[in-house]
């Protein structure tokens, strides 16, 4: 017991940025949620497969940068998700947002069953009812 509290008070200052880090990616979700959620297209959720993106044929390189750059954000919070889980922060809030972020064979059938739980698409109706936009179909 005395090695770890030798341990957290020689990283004290690692505790306190993983806290303000934390708070950060708390404040930043709960103010981006309804904005992302409003700009879900209605009928989104609606095929069995996802849409292909507009970017795919228009600028492939724009779109490898903003795919990598995702999947890195994506596992960063995963993992830091899973610190949170033992340290200070929403834990599980940021493993869902990294989750959401990274790609993965069937990510979109997931989505998809997310989105039909009764809770959770009331709850995206919600915000996007605040947002004067049409319920997802």
């Amino acid at each position: 017991m005395k090695a770890l509290m030798d341990l957290l008070a020689e990283h004290q200052y690692l505790l306190w940025w993983m806290g303000v880090g934390s708070a950060f990616v708390f404040v930043i979700s709960l103010l981006s949620l309804p904005w992302l959620v409003a700009q879900i297209p209605d009928d989104y959720f609606v095929p069995k497969k996802r849409r292909p993106t507009q970017w795919k044929a228009r600028q492939p390189l724009v779109r490898l940068m903003v795919l990598v750059g995702k999947n890195c954000l994506g596992y960063v919070l995963l993992v830091g998700g899973m610190l949170m889980l033992f340290l200070p922060g929403q834990g599980l809030l940021t493993m869902v947002t990294g989750l959401l972020l990274i790609d993965y064979p069937g990510k979109f059938r997931l989505e998809r069953r997310l989105v039909n739980t009764p809770a959770v698409r009331k709850s995206l109706n919600w915000l996007r009812a605040k947002a004067n936009k049409p319920p997802l179909i």
